[in-house]
């Protein structure tokens, strides 16, 4: 299907640009959400006719977007979520999740803006994009965590899933008589020393 693009597009094209899409992405995505007309002679001359309209009032999207931007880059978000010992999410984080995560620290985010090529199956830091406009886009961090106090750590830069040898074995804990039976080492000592006495006399 040809279509007339609204406002500029990733990967298609700028505002009046005709270009040629599927049908459903035409049908379910672009024409509902106003991004773009049928492209006949009727609705080129409506989009000639509001062109300078649709202009500004994406001049003034893009302003607002920038602002919006501008606060929220760099932003860190927490979310919890169960996981194992080898940090494997008992579950995903998507898209809607992060956007509600965004949403509740006051900022108004849609699911589709999140701009998520897989869902988040592990604990850790996640760089992502978020577009506000399709010319304006903010960089926001995703802490997902088992806990607050785990969040904390990973935004201080440390690996909540490394193995800690100091934690669970030190050396200076052990006692040797814990280890060896009493009287052990002597018996020992006292073999060796009879293997001793008859290796002189088979020397003499």
């Amino acid at each position: 299907m040809d279509v007339i693009l609204l406002e500029r597009i990733a990967k298609l094209g700028q505002m009046g640009d005709v270009v040629t899409v599927k049908d459903g992405f035409a049908r379910n995505f672009l024409l509902p959400q106003g991004k773009a007309l049928r492209a006949n002679k009727a609705n080129k001359e409506v989009f000639e006719g509001n062109r300078a309209q649709l202009e500004a009032r994406n001049l003034e999207a893009k302003k607002e977007a920038q602002a919006i931007a501008a606060k929220l880059k760099g932003q860190s978000f927490v979310i919890i979520r169960q996981a194992g010992d080898t940090g494997q999410l008992y579950g995903s984080v998507s898209t809607r999740d992060i956007a509600e995560s965004i949403s509740g620290s006051g900022f108004s985010i849609d699911r589709r803006q999140v701009l998520l090529d897989r869902p988040i199956k592990s604990l850790g830091l996640e760089e992502m994009n978020i577009s506000l406009h399709p010319e304006v886009q903010a960089d926001v961090i995703v802490n997902v965590a088992r806990s607050a106090d785990e969040a904390e750590r990973q935004a201080r830069g440390e690996d909540i899933n490394a193995f800690d040898d100091d934690d669970d074995f030190d050396d200076d804990a052990i006692n040797p008589d814990d280890v060896f039976e009493e009287g052990a080492g002597e018996e020992g000592d006292a073999a060796e020393a009879v293997v001793s006495e008859e290796e002189d006399a088979s020397a003499a």
